[in-house]
């Protein structure tokens, strides 16, 4: 066919003309042969043959009246099979009444010819509806790639997107050096949790496929808030008194606000923003109600945050601070079992008890230092509850 919809539709067109006489198919070749490739079917039987093989046609003519399987049934077989459902067929028949007409179109049919034929309404019927089907070729093609260009600046944007989060998650973590991979391990140890908690009853209402993508995409922002704490706190060589304390516990709202001006400026809502926003703020609340900012318990604490809330706890449990040395797994795994229904959502808690092994692989795969790493070999060697 041809590459624009507003041509003439190609000389090498293939047309199926269908009929049991003859005579019939006789007279349509040679009116349409010296400008279209004409293919014959004596039978309904035999046309399903043909429009299923090379070269298919682009346009069927067809008789309705023959015996054992009539127009009507063709069609109805053409358009049940996707290698024909989508080439045209005009009926050519003796039937006259508008009722016959009504039926053939109502089938499927584009138009509808009378015998005895006319010659000029045959061609010009024949060259109007290959020119509609090449027009229609032409759109799919265009919606194609159109649609493929769409599908590739989307993952570009994607992309973009998911470094400027890296980027925004880096620079807290430029200001915070200890913290080493820890936005890797979060992120890790958040995703583990959706997976095996998204068939729990109370939780696979919330955890389905888009919101597990979106959940563990706005993991690396929960700290973000951190930028907005003075250096002679956060870099403190030492644990915090109860005045810096109170000072730190502003980063939880200090990244949600951040989060909602950025949501503000978007022109229109960004999902993973309102997630990370609510992450950001609530990470750090209890399942008791005595956790920060808001002092929110239970099932009030949105699920995202009850997860990252075991994620970044168990991590700086295991991990190296100034204040502290690593804990080891055991004593790690004890202090979270004792935040059962204090500090952590009872069912969190089940979960990440089921998943030791993978949290403890998780920790080993992205650890800060080589002594870090050999650090977590021993305790991954060692006994797991």
């Amino acid at each position: 066919m041809q590459d624009s919809p507003h041509g003439q539709a190609s000389l090498m067109s293939t047309i199926l003309v269908v009929d049991d006489t003859p005579e019939n198919i006789l007279l349509l070749s040679e009116l349409l042969q010296p400008l279209y490739l004409v293919r014959a079917a004596s039978s309904g039987y035999r046309a399903l043959q043909v429009a299923a093989s090379e070269p298919r046609p682009d346009l069927i003519l067809l008789d309705v009246m023959m015996p054992e399987m009539d127009g009507y049934e063709v069609i109805r077989q053409l358009q049940a099979d996707a290698r024909t459902a989508d080439i045209p067929v005009i009926f050519v028949t003796a039937l006259e009444s508008s009722i016959d007409e009504e039926r053939g179109l109502a089938l499927g049919a584009v138009d509808y010819i009378t015998k005895p034929i006319k010659p000029a309404i045959v061609l010009a019927r024949v060259k109007t509806h290959l020119e509609l089907k090449a027009a229609r070729v032409w759109l799919q093609d265009r919606n194609a790639v159109l649609e493929a260009e769409v599908a590739r600046r989307m993952e570009e944007n994607l992309l973009i997107q998911d470094a400027g989060i890296r980027a925004l998650a880096y620079l807290a973590e430029t200001r915070d050096p200890e913290t080493g991979n820890h936005l890797r391990r979060t992120q890790q140890y958040v995703e583990a949790l959706c997976k095996h908690l998204r068939s729990h009853p109370r939780f696979a209402g919330f955890l389905t496929d888009h919101n597990i993508h979106v959940l563990i995409k706005s993991t690396p922002l929960h700290d973000i808030g951190k930028v907005g704490i003075p250096d002679h706190i956060l870099l403190k060589p030492g644990k915090l008194d109860p005045d810096e304390w109170e000072i730190m516990k502003h980063h939880a709202r200090y990244g949600s606000d951040a989060i909602e001006l950025a949501e503000k400026d978007a022109e229109k809502p960004v999902e993973f923003l309102s997630m990370a926003k609510e992450i950001a703020r609530y990470h750090h609340e209890k399942w008791d109600g005595s956790g920060y900012p808001d002092g929110l318990a239970g099932d009030a604490i949105p699920i995202s945050a009850r997860l990252m809330a075991l994620a970044d706890v168990f991590d700086a449990l295991i991990s190296q601070r100034v204040y502290k040395p690593p804990f080891s797994m055991e004593k790690s795994v004890s202090i979270i079992q004792e935040g059962r229904g204090s500090h952590f959502d009872p069912d969190v808690v089940d979960a990440f008890l089921s998943l030791q092994k993978e949290f403890l692989t998780i920790a080993l795969l992205h650890a800060d230092s080589e002594a870090d790493s050999l650090y977590k070999i021993e305790q991954l060697q060692g006994k797991l509850h």
